[in-house]
């Protein structure tokens, strides 16, 4: 595979999971415990949708077909997105978007703060502006996961089977795909592998000090599909411009 076309793919997957993960978190949209918190979820939606255009933009760039950021978010079908299955995952509670939003932030931090040394100037610069976001993203939600599972004994069992039940999409997002080898090669990209490595150990070192154990490895969720989760997400993010896909603001 041509180092662009790599390149695209590998743009494709980072946007298509900020821009689902986005839109997961704008549904908490007045629904957080508190008012404070309401308005911090609702501004981790929007750090995402930047980050998600962003990538998508180079991404369409990269392609070279002339799609835009709007046409790769509204304008492909559920098939055709790469985004990690854990983002997709509904918000079952608030235990669940607290631990679905840290396994990611912990990630995320660990790929912006290796992306910023990229050989691709564009990606380079994303990851220095990425990362400043991600870290606040992490803070908050470590802070969050150490007070549910110091807190009470339902609290505590709830962040629990949150990470029980999400543990088995945390694979897909630290295996390295076919063709980031290419990439990896030319020093566009940051290992997979070390990321998944620092990884574990940061989650690990967050849920001791709260309390909590890391969940057993379970069996993982079938590669390269989908849930229904993420139709229904589309069939509702998607209804204005395919319904009117002429309409101008």
């Amino acid at each position: 595979m041509a180092t662009n076309q790599a390149l695209f793919q590998y743009c494709l997957r980072l946007g298509d999971t900020n821009l689902i993960l986005g839109h997961r978190l704008s549904e908490m949209c007045s629904r957080g415990p508190m008012l404070e918190e309401d308005i911090a979820l609702t501004n981790f939606a929007l750090d995402h949708i930047g980050q998600a255009e962003a990538l998508l933009h180079y991404a369409g760039q990269l392609e070279g077909k002339g799609r835009s950021e709007d046409d790769l978010s509204y304008l492909r079908n559920v098939e055709d997105f790469e985004n990690l299955r854990l983002v997709e995952q509904p918000n079952t509670d608030f235990a669940y978007v607290i631990a679905r939003q840290f396994l990611v932030d912990v990630y995320q931090c660990l790929l912006y703060q290796k992306m910023q040394h990229s050989t691709d100037e564009t990606l380079a610069g994303m990851g220095s502006r990425f990362l400043k976001e991600s870290m606040y993203h992490l803070r908050h939600t470590s802070g969050w996961i150490e007070r549910l599972g110091l807190g009470t004994a339902e609290s505590k069992r709830r962040i629990q089977q949150a990470l029980d039940d999400l543990w088995k999409y945390t694979p897909e997002m630290l295996k390295a795909k076919p063709y980031e080898a290419e990439l990896l090669k030319n020093g566009i990209i940051p290992d997979t592998e070390e990321i998944a490595l620092e990884w574990l150990v940061q989650v690990a070192r967050v849920l001791s000090r709260s309390g909590l154990h890391k969940p057993q490895d379970a069996v993982v969720a079938p590669a390269s599909t989908h849930s229904d989760h993420l139709v229904r997400l589309l069939a509702e993010m998607q209804y204005l411009p395919q319904t009117y896909p002429d309409a101008r603001w």
